[in-house]
Formats: C-alpha cells, sequence, structure tokens
C-alpha cells in the first residue's frame, strides 16, 4: 500500500503507531466483543493506494469537496471564491483497459464564478443534477446543467449569518439548510420555501435527513446533536455514547446518515455515523440506538463519509507521529460494526475534506490547494471454480446477500438468496459458502450432535446445488479448502472437515458416515495445542472458546500442508490432513493473505500494508547466533499489492496484482506488467485469467463476457513468436531449454499443421499427451497427404473446412462420421439425404431419433414428434405426446403397437394419469393385465367398468371390489346405484338387504304406502333370484340320479347357513304382503265393500312390526265400526288406548270416541260366527286371498310362480298381473 512519500520506514511506524493506539483505545474490545456477539462474522481485508494528484491554479486553498455519485461531477470549495467542477472519464480505446487500470483525465474543468469568500459547503442533488454552494458569506447558490455547463439557477443570502451546513433528502425533493445564528430553512427542489424556524441561543454546525426523510438531526457546536421532526418539532437529545469520560471543549467533525439506496451489508445494520474532532465516533442503526458501535480512531477527525453501499465509513483527518514532529494527514477505514479496514497516509499540510465517487472504487481527497485520488481495492465475497465465478451482492429489495454463480464459458448464471453470508471459498469444481446459521430452520437430523451450532459451511457445486451443509459452533473468520478438505478458523481455534462429494454410496460408506466423527471427517485445533498428527481425538467445541494471547489472523492449506498466520508474526506449519505442527516460523509482519505454491515449498504473505513477502518453507539456514534454521525469507519484496496468485503446474510461477498493474514472476523475476485491475481467478498453462469484479458489479444482473480477461505469459508468447517467424526447430530448442507442458503442446501443433510428424509425436510425449500420440500415429498410417491435412484440420476444430476436403476426396463417410462425433445430427441427416445405401437407413433412423432428442431436450415437443415419427422411436413419440397433451395421437399409438408390446403398460399409465379410462383399460387389456385395467377403474372411480372387467375375466376378488364400489357409493348416499350394481353382478342377497333397509326408512317416513309396498316387493324379488341363484349353483355342484332333489336341498341348507342373521330372508314377503293388505283394506273401505275390507284389516293385526299399531288398529276399528261389528271395533280402541307411543292427550281424544260410540251401540258383533275364524288365528288359520283379503275355504285357487301367494280361482280371472308381485298371469 503505498501511502504516500516517506519511505517504506515511515510507513511501518505509522502503521504501528496506528495499530497501537487502536488496540489502546478499546478497538482490541471491540472486535473481541462483536465476535461474542456473533456480529463480527470475518475479518475484512480492503487494499487502498493514492493513484492521481490533481493541482489547483495559483496555490488556493481548498476548503471542501464533493463527489456526484450518478453523474461523476466533483466539486470542490476554497478561498476566494473558488468553485471548480470537475469530472474525470476513462478514454482508451483497447477494450482490455476497463476499471481503474484505463488511463482517466479530465473531460471537464470549469471554474464556477459567483462566490466572492471562501466557498465552505458544497453539496450535490443527484436526482435533478443540482449543485448547492455557499460561502462564508451566507450566499447560497444553486447551479443547474445547461448543454454540459454549470449556470446559476436560484441565489439567496440572509446577510445575516454564515451556512454551516446544507443537505438534501434521500428523494431530492426537499433541502435543509442551518444557519450559524440557529436559523433553520427547508425548501423544495423547485425554490420554494416550505418552512423555517430560529433556534433561539444555539449555534447549529451540521445537518442530516434519515432514510425516510421523516426526523433532522442537527448538530450542535458545542457538541450535542438534537433529533427533530420534518417540521422543525424539536423531540429529544441524541444521547452520545461516545464521549463518556471525555473532558474539554470538543466539536462535531461529521454526520453521515446511509439511506439505504443499494442495500444494506446485512440485515439491521449501523448506518448513522457521528464523528467528533477528537477521534471518538459511534454508529448507529437509528436516532435512538441506545447500543451504538463505539470507536476511538485515535486522531484528529476533519470529515467523515460513507461509501456508495453502506459497507466502509472513511474517516479523515490527521495524526501525530512519535518519531516525527509535525502531523501526518490519514484517512481510516472502517465497517459499519467498527472493525478496522487499515490506514492510508496522506501528503499535504492539512486535509480538509473527503468525498467517495460513486461506485465505491476511489475517494477524493482535499488537501491544502490539492485533491488527491486514492483507488479502493474493495474485499468483495467471489470466489473461481470450474469456469465459473461465483460472487455475492446487496440488493435494496431484499435482506438477503444475492450469490451468482455465473458459468463464463456458456455465459449462464444462476442465482440463489443466502442469509447472512460471511464468505466465498473456492477449490477445483466446488465452492464454500459460510453463513450464519437461520435461527428459524431445525438443522438436519445427522447434525444434532452440533445442536446449537450458529454457522453453516454450504458445500456447493459450480451451479450453486447444495451438496452438503455442515453446522459449526465456531466462527469461520478465515476459510481455506483444498480437494478434500475445508478449515475454517476463527481468533483462537480452527476446525477441519473432510467432504464428500456426490457419488453412489455403498452401505459400508454409509455406515462409515455415520461414525465419520470418530475417525476425524472433523477435528477442532486449538491454536496454541501441539496436536501430534494421531487419528485419535475428541471433537470437542470447548477449544474453539478458550482465548490466546496471539490469535490468527489468516490461514491457508494445500493437499500434504497447513499454514495458520497469527497476528504476532509467528507461522504455524502442520501436516495435512493428519494434522501435526512441523514448524514454527517468525515474521516481521502481520499477516493478512497467505497462499501456498502447488508443491507447498513456498509462502506468499500479503500484510495489511499491501506488502508481498515470500517465504522458503524448507531451506535450511544458519542464523546470526550460527545455528541451524529451516525456513528463510526470500529477498523479493512488493507494495501496494492486493492479490496474487501462484501457478497450478509451476511451483516457480506466480502472478500480482500491483495497483493497476499485473506482474508475472518466474524464479522471482518479473515480466513486464500488464496493464489492468481484475481479480485473478485461474494460473494454468502459462495462461492467466482475471475477472473485472469492480465492472461486473456495476450491474451485477447481467454479467459480460468482456470482463473475463485471459492473459498469456512471455515464454507462451515468445514460443508462439519464434514458432511463427523463425521456425520449429529453433523453437523447439528454446522450448528444451524452458520446459513446460503447454510449451510442448503448443509445439507439437505447430508441427502437426506442417505434416511434421516426428517432431510432434517427440513433443507429445514431452507433455504426456496420450491422445496426441496416438492421433500422430494413425496420421502416419495414412497414404493420402490431403486425408492427412484433413484430420490435422479436424483435430484443431476446423470441422467444416475438414468436411469439405472429406467431401472433395468423395469420402462422404467421413464427413458423416466427422459430424457424428461431433454430434451434429442435423448436418448428418443432411449428408445422408445426399446419398443412398442400405447401410444409410439405420444410420437415417439414428439420426431422426437424435434431432427428436435435441428438441425434446429443450421441450419443443411438437418438433420432436416430427423426427420421432421418421425415426421410429415409439417410446420418445409416447412421451412427446403425452408432453403435448396429444392424447388422440397417444391413443393412435397404443391402437397400432401390437399385443404385449413393452410400451403399452407405460402409455397405459399416462392414460391413468390423466383420468382416461377408457384408453387406459384398452391399452392394459391389450398387454394382457386385466388386474391393472380393473385397478385402474378402481381408482378413476369406474366401478360399473371395473365389475364388468372382473367377471368377464373370473377374477376372485370381484367380492371384495363390490364391497369397494358399494361403499364408496353408500358415502355418497347413493344406495339405490349401490343396489343396482349388487343386482347386476348377481349378489341379489346383498341388494336385497340394501333395499329392504330404504323401504325401511321410507315406511318409517311414512312415504306413500304404495311406493312403500314396491320398495318391498323388488326386495323380496331380489330374495327370490337369490333362491333359486343358490339352488342353481348347488345343482352344477351335485352329481347323480337324485341329483334334483339334492341340489334342491342342498341349495336350502346353503341358504339357511346364509340367512340365519337376516329378519326379512325368512319371509321376505311380509312387508310387501303388510302394505298390500293395508291398500286394499282402505280401496275396499272406499269403494262400500265394509264387510270385505273387515275381513282384509283383520290381517293387519300380524304386520304390527312393520306398520305401525296405530295405523293397523284406527283402519280396523274404522272398518269394524262401517261393517257394524261394534264388537271388534271396541277391541280396537281398547288396542288403542292402551298403546304407549300415543300421548296422554291423543289417549284421551281415543276414549272420548269411543265413550261417543259406545254409548249408541252395544260392543257386540252382529256376524259373530263369521268373523271367528279370522278372530281366532293361530296355527290352523287358512291361507288368504290376496285379491280380496278372504280366507280360502275352497280346493280350487291359483299359486303365483314368484310370490308363492294364493288367489280364488274365480277372482284371477279378473287379473292379468298378480296383485301382490306384479308378475304375469300365466
Amino acid at each position: 500500500m503505498r501511502l504516500g512519500g516517506g519511505g517504506c520506514q515511515a510507513t511501518r511506524e505509522l502503521l504501528r503507531a496506528t495499530a497501537a493506539r487502536e488496540w489502546r483505545c478499546g478497538t482490541r474490545y471491540i472486535l473481541r466483543a462483536l465476535v461474542a456477539e456473533g456480529r463480527l462474522l470475518r475479518v475484512p481485508t480492503m487494499f487502498f493506494y493514492l493513484s492521481k494528484k490533481i493541482a489547483v491554479p495559483n496555490n488556493v486553498k481548498l476548503k471542501c469537496i464533493s463527489w456526484n455519485k450518478d453523474q461523476g461531477f466533483i466539486a470542490c470549495g476554497g478561498e476566494d471564491g473558488l468553485l471548480k467542477v470537475l469530472r474525470l472519464e476513462t478514454q482508451t480505446d483497447d477494450s482490455k483497459l476497463r476499471g481503474l487500470a484505463a488511463p482517466s483525465n479530465l473531460s471537464m474543468n470549469q471554474n464556477l464564478e459567483g462566490h466572492s469568500g471562501a466557498v465552505q459547503v458544497v453539496t450535490w442533488n443527484e436526482q435533478y443534477q443540482k449543485l448547492t454552494t455557499s460561502d462564508q458569506n451566507g450566499l447560497i447558490i444553486v447551479w443547474m446543467l445547461y448543454k454540459g455547463s454549470w449556470y446559476e439557477e436560484m441565489i439567496n443570502n440572509r446577510n445575516k449569518s454564515v451556512v454551516r451546513s446544507m443537505s438534501w433528502n434521500a428523494d431530492g425533493q426537499k433541502i435543509c439548510i442551518v444557519y450559524e445564528d440557529g436559523a433553520v430553512i427547508v425548501g423544495s427542489v423547485d425554490g420554494n420555501r416550505i418552512w423555517g424556524k430560529d433556534l433561539k441561543g444555539i449555534q447549529l454546525c451540521h445537518v442530516t435527513w434519515s432514510a425516510d426523510s421523516k426526523i433532522l438531526l442537527f448538530g450542535m457546536a458545542n457538541g450535542e446533536i438534537h433529533i427533530y421532526d420534518n417540521q422543525g418539532n424539536f423531540i429529544m437529545k441524541m444521547k452520545l455514547n461516545c464521549l463518556v469520560n471525555v473532558t474539554g471543549a470538543i466539536s462535531i467533525a461529521g454526520i453521515h446518515w446511509y439511506h439505504g439506496t443499494e442495500g444494506y451489508v446485512e440485515p439491521d445494520c449501523p448506518c448513522l455515523a457521528i464523528c467528533f474532532d477528537n477521534g471518538r465516533c459511534q454508529i448507529m442503526r437509528h436516532e435512538n440506538d441506545q447500543n451504538p458501535i463505539l470507536i476511538d480512531t485515535g486522531m484528529y477527525v476533519v470529515g467523515i463519509q460513507w461509501n456508495h453501499i453502506g459497507s466502509v465509513l472513511a474517516v479523515a483527518g490527521s495524526q501525530k507521529v512519535v518519531t516525527q514532529d509535525k502531523d501526518v494527514n490519514i484517512v481510516q477505514f472502517y465497517t459499519p460494526f467498527g472493525e478496522h479496514l487499515g490506514t492510508l497516509k496522506v501528503p499535504g499540510k492539512q486535509m480538509c475534506s473527503l468525498s467517495w465517487e460513486g461506485g465505491g472504487l476511489k475517494i477524493a481527497l482535499a488537501v491544502d490547494s490539492f485533491i488527491y485520488f486514492a483507488n479502493i481495492r474493495p474485499d468483495y465475497k467471489w470466489g473461481y471454480c470450474s469456469n465459473t465465478v461465483v460472487y455475492a451482492y446487496t440488493r435494496p429489495d431484499r435482506p438477503e446477500y444475492c450469490v451468482v454463480f455465473w458459468d463464463t464459458k456458456n455465459n449462464e448464471k444462476y442465482v440463489k438468496y443466502v442469509k447472512s453470508l460471511i464468505s466465498i471459498t473456492t477449490c477445483g469444481d466446488f465452492c464454500i459458502l459460510a453463513t450464519k446459521a437461520d435461527e428459524n430452520h431445525p438443522q438436519e437430523e445427522n447434525e444434532m450432535e452440533t445442536f446449537g451450532a450458529t454457522f453453516v459451511l454450504v458445500l456447493c457445486n459450480s451451479i450453486g446445488t447444495p451438496l452438503d451443509p455442515k453446522y459449526i459452533d465456531l466462527v469461520p473468520l478465515f476459510v481455506a479448502m483444498t480437494k478434500t478438505h475445508v478449515i475454517a478458523a476463527s481468533k483462537e481455534a480452527f476446525y477441519t472437515w473432510q467432504y464428500r462429494v456426490a457419488k453412489k454410496l455403498t452401505a459400508l460408506e454409509i455406515n462409515q458416515i455415520t461414525r465419520s466423527r470418530k475417525e476425524g471427517r472433523e477435528r477442532i485445533y486449538h491454536v496454541d495445542d501441539v496436536p501430534s498428527g494421531s487419528v485419535d481425538g475428541v471433537f470437542d467445541y470447548s477449544k474453539a472458546i478458550q482465548g490466546t494471547r496471539d490469535p490468527i489472523c489468516a490461514i491457508t492449506a494445500s493437499d500434504k500442508t497447513l499454514i495458520v498466520g497469527r497476528e504476532s508474526g509467528i507461522i504455524q506449519r502442520y501436516s495435512f490432513p493428519n494434522v501435526a505442527l512441523i514448524q514454527k516460523y517468525s515474521l516481521d509482519c502481520r499477516a493478512c493473505q497467505l497462499s501456498l505454491n502447488c508443491n507447498s515449498s513456498r509462502l506468499a504473505i500479503v500484510d495489511i500494508a499491501g506488502v508481498l513477502t515470500f517465504f522458503d518453507l524448507d531451506t535450511r539456514v544458519t542464523d546470526s547466533t550460527g545455528q541451524q534454521v529451516v525456513g528463510e525469507l526470500l529477498k523479493l519484496e512488493r507494495k501496494d499489492v492486493w492479490d496474487m496468485k501462484w501457478a497450478k503446474d509451476n511451483p516457480d510461477l506466480f502472478a500480482m496484482m500491483e495497483k493497476t498493474r499485473m506482474y508475472v514472476f518466474r524464479n522471482l523475476d518479473p515480466e513486464e506488467p500488464i496493464q489492468t485491475s481484475g481479480y485473478i481467478c485461474n494460473f494454468e498453462d502459462l495462461e492467466i485469467k482475471s475477472v473485472l469484479l469492480d465492472e461486473i458489479l456495476k450491474n451485477p444482473e447481467h454479467p459480460s463476457k468482456d470482463y473475463i480477461m485471459n492473459f498469456e505469459i512471455r515464454s507462451l508468447r515468445d514460443s508462439r513468436a519464434l514458432i511463427e517467424k523463425v521456425g520449429i526447430e529453433d523453437a523447439s530448442q528454446f522450448i528444451e531449454d524452458n520446459p513446460h507442458p503447454r510449451l510442448w503442446r503448443l509445439l507439437a501443433e505447430a508441427a502437426l499443421q506442417k505434416l511434421d510428424l516426428y517432431t510432434a509425436q517427440q513433443a507429445f510425449v514431452r507433455c504426456k499427451d496420450y491422445q496426441g500420440i496416438k492421433f500422430v500415429k494413425r496420421l502416419g498410417n495414412l497414404q493420402s497427404e490431403s486425408m492427412k491435412q484433413a484430420e490435422i484440420i479436424a483435430y484443431f476444430g476446423r470441422f467444416e473446412e475438414a468436411e469439405r476436403m472429406y467431401l472433395d476426396m468423395d469420402r462422404r463417410d467421413l464427413a458423416i462420421g466427422l459430424r457424428l462425433k461431433l454430434g451434429d445430427w442435423f448436418r448428418v441427416l443432411q449428408l445422408l439425404k445426399t446419398g443412398s445405401g442400405d447401410a444409410d437407413d439405420s444410420l437415417l433412423e439414428q439420426a431422426h431419433n437424435a434431432i427428436g432428442d435435441y428438441f425434446a431436450d429443450r421441450q419443443k415437443w411438437l418438433n420432436a414428434v416430427q423426427y420421432y415419427v421418421k425415426g421410429r422411436n415409439q417410446e420418445r413419440l409416447a412421451e412427446c405426446y403425452y408432453m403435448l397433451e396429444d392424447y388422440e395421437g397417444l391413443e393412435n399409438l397404443a391402437n397400432s403397437l401390437p399385443e404385449n408390446h413393452k410400451l403399452l403398460p407405460e402409455i397405459a399409465q399416462m392414460f391413468v394419469r390423466v383420468g382416461m379410462c377408457e384408453q387406459a383399460v384398452s391399452a392394459f387389456l391389450k398387454c394382457n393385465q386385466p388386474k391393472a385395467a380393473v385397478d385402474t377403474c378402481v381408482h378413476l372411480n369406474q366401478w360399473n367398468k371395473a365389475v364388468e372387467l372382473a367377471k368377464s375375466h373370473s377374477m376372485k376378488e370381484i367380492g371384495s371390489l363390490l364391497a369397494r364400489y358399494a361403499s364408496h357409493l353408500l358415502e355418497k348416499n347413493k344406495t339405490l346405484d349401490a343396489i343396482e350394481l349388487y343386482r347386476k353382478a348377481g349378489y341379489f342377497f346383498d341388494a336385497a338387504k340394501l333395499m329392504y333397509k330404504i323401504a325401511d326408512e321410507e315406511a318409517k317416513k311414512r312415504t306413500k304406502p304404495l311406493r312403500v309396498k314396491k320398495l318391498y316387493v323388488l326386495s323380496a324379488l331380489l330374495i327370490e333370484q337369490h333362491h333359486e341363484q343358490m339352488k342353481n349353483a348347488q345343482r352344477g355342484k351335485v352329481k347323480g340320479k337324485n341329483s334334483e332333489a339334492t341340489s334342491a336341498l342342498a341349495g336350502l341348507l346353503e341358504e339357511e347357513v346364509l340367512s340365519t342373521t337376516s329378519r326379512f330372508t325368512d319371509n321376505a314377503w311380509r312387508g310387501a304382503e303388510a302394505y298390500h293388505f293395508f291398500i286394499l283394506a282402505q280401496r275396499q273401505l272406499y269403494e262400500g265393500y265394509v264387510d270385505t275390507a273387515l275381513k282384509t284389516a283383520l290381517h293387519l293385526r300380524d304386520y304390527e312390526d312393520i306398520i305401525p299399531s296405530v295405523e293397523i288398529y284406527s283402519l280396523l276399528a274404522l272398518c269394524a265400526c262401517a261393517s257394524r261389528a261394534f264388537g271388534t271395533c271396541s277391541k280396537a280402541f281398547i288396542k288403542l288406548e292402551s298403546l304407549e307411543t300415543l300421548s296422554a292427550e291423543q289417549k284421551q281424544q281415543y276414549e272420548d270416541l269411543a265413550l261417543e260410540i259406545f254409548t249408541k251401540h252395544t260392543p257386540k258383533d252382529n256376524r259373530k260366527s263369521e268373523l271367528n275364524s279370522l278372530l281366532e288365528g293361530g296355527e290352523g288359520k287358512l291361507p288368504t286371498c290376496i285379491a280380496t283379503g278372504s280366507p280360502i275355504i275352497e280346493y280350487q285357487f291359483w299359486v303365483c310362480k314368484v310370490c308363492k301367494h294364493y288367489v280364488l280361482a274365480q277372482e284371477i280371472s279378473n287379473y292379468n298381473f298378480c296383485p301382490l308381485c306384479h308378475s304375469s298371469v300365466e
């Protein structure tokens, strides 16, 4: 880090003094407290250096400076009315020179005339492109941009006092101006005064708005800060914790409230910074924050400002250095949580102001009569793995970090949102996202051993898919990664984890995972421990909370070595992965970044001052005392270094970034620098890949391939030049002197192009390219020179040219073979269509299918169908029809397939998934899977079809199927449908039970008697069918002479067993008989056949279990009364009066009616002899004619074949149908 003149010694003294002061003043305490609270999630690193200096003419001293964040204008005010507006713009035609590396020149340098006194305040309104300035006389001028120049728009002068501060609100609509005498004016952007107020007896010096423009903070000359609302009403005084125990006069050096326009680095992040001239500073979350971040900067402060995203606070001022009499101008940088990022020394006598550039990559400093510019190298969260740049940024609309996985090869990006992201670390094809654990989500089951863990290491692949999260109780301030392990370190301890990548695990490996901790996949070591490397050990997080006098400040690791740097300069070397302390080395600097070369022999150290040094880990040297020690600090030292990367394939090669130049070193000797400001991604095969993160993060949602830079190192460039200009032999000698696989490969390719197969083979051998050796041997077997040339052209990827050569040689087969290797099936198809041949037919089919696959992979199903039809690929065709929802096409395909085709079950399942039962059944039956067809019908509630299929295929489970369907229908209250189901299936007994149940329910509802009779008749008819079915079944089983009688008996016996539980089976017709006589009696009564009606009504006494007694005996009493059989009538009334179901009121009504009848008529039957037989009943009861209700006493009568009931012979001639069951009379 270049901190101005004075040399390296002065720089280091300044840094030591700063560090000592900040630790004494409590910054160390702050850092420890932050770690304890879990708020310090990472030790940040940021580098900066002075880059440009602009002198103000006539040595006019500057007073203030302000950088327009949107348009890039820089306004600076100074003595004698000086007001200048400058603009720095990069002007270069070189596309590789972007960002900080591009030269910047003044595109605007305008003097603004209008002020006579020293300009003390300048402030921008970015939204409306206005500049507001004020001088020592109180004159305020608002400037506007017109046709590329700045002009006065408004002027205001109170002539009473001087303006001390001005502040525009977040949306640029209002400006608040405060005067020294206590006057406050709030005006609008168009110049109108909104309100004004005089704060009596108060000297104002600062003002700022809150982000929502509801609060104003006024800074007083005596150091107090008052909180007002946006209408000028006093709310309260702010509590200034940073001034506790401070004595003497103090003044406010600066107040800056970051408005959150670019989002916050984390939720609830401190954003209001207040700093005093004595160096005390507090950073608050809001104006009433009772627990602010407190900092003692240990300097005299003149100004403060947040960068554009509120992640870095710059504090400008001066500091006394012990070894020098004069004060030194410095800028100190802090995070919102008070962590010190570094110190920038600035030359000159007195610094008066500072301002950030809009992108946060530069800072402007007003010193004496000069403007100094410093470049900032931010501590981005980023990494590079498997051609993928992983970077994180914040958005104003989301509290999480937006992590982008940008595949630079295919220019595709994958976005993940990660809460409380700490760092990104990459290695090989994987990356680790270190985050704070989400308190709202429980941990994985296999993580229960670390219950309460507060941090997570998430292993991701190159597209951001989380593969393995690991919960830990150790703050991952530093994270390193190798191909097999992740190392995370806090200040006191480090944790190692052997991660696993996705692969098929055997049962043994799964068992090993469950015992992984025991076997050492995870370990924790305290930095003061001396581990021996044994695999035994305890996984104990208590080590992580034990303190140390010398904290960890950096770590790095390779496959065999782990390096831990400590703040005192001690470097500890451990063997890896079995961690054992091998060596301790002592350095004179505090490491910020550590990096091992590819064979772990050298260590690169970048310290907090940006100085790069190198340490040879294995060299044995003799120290000043004459003792032999291991390890040597190499003499190479570079300043202002902010990034470095070792080559992956050469231990002596590395690239480093110094200011805006990239240097490549071989054996500690530099090549000529390359002008760039990119962060180094990868150094391999003599090529360096770097990424312009500054440019990407200006528009992070749309990264461009232009921001990926590839640089060749000198030996590669020289070898290429020698091959092109001198020849293969000289180039071969040069490469022999500077061997590298990449150079040998370059030589091999050049030799191939010149058909020098011997040199090519030798070169391929030297770079161990087995495929290349095989290729050269194959070329040697070819006779034709043109064939060799075509093969070589194809080898170099010039496929169009190679194809043309093959076709010119009339070798269409080779052209097709080339395209087949490339997978260019469209071209294969074109080539096949140009010729003919039997061999082409199968290839044509293959090409059609491959093109179909191409379209299907891109979900262009319609295009895919056309090619699959031509390629006769029925399986993929079915899938396409299904995806297109072309079920007619799918049905036609199923119909076209032969029986028992393997695709039919799959097509049937497709129909099932969309509810097409008929087509699914057809497909299942075609492949001889009737059970699957039945299951489909059941699944889709097509029960009729299911039963029909089950019957037609004689399935045994039809009973259970019917039961399930019936219960399904009954749940939906479709009882009649269930009866119909049972009847069609031949389950007459079950159908009869349901019908009888319906009849019973209808009877209870007092439905029309005729409807109830019909229901009972239907139930009885079903029982009769059941009887017949049982007899037929037995008749089929029994063989022999007496088969009919035997089968009938067997049927009756089986029926007896089945029907013992049901009361209606014994006499299925009782219900029908009851309602038949009930209706018949009433019909006879109303037709005037009172005697017949009485006889019929008397039969109803046997059916009290079916028809309510009150209805039976009411009808009987009525018929008896009409027939003048008062004896019977009297008995009916007695029965009615004794019924328990009647209420007392109803019984009284019957008694009153009986009294009325029987006071007039004697309760005796006139025709007693005729009624005796009916009244007696009993066992010897005569059969009853169902047509008249009279007893049959004659020998001539008709018997119904269905219901087995009788009708008098003379009566049946009047009927075509049985009066009871309505079956036809034969």
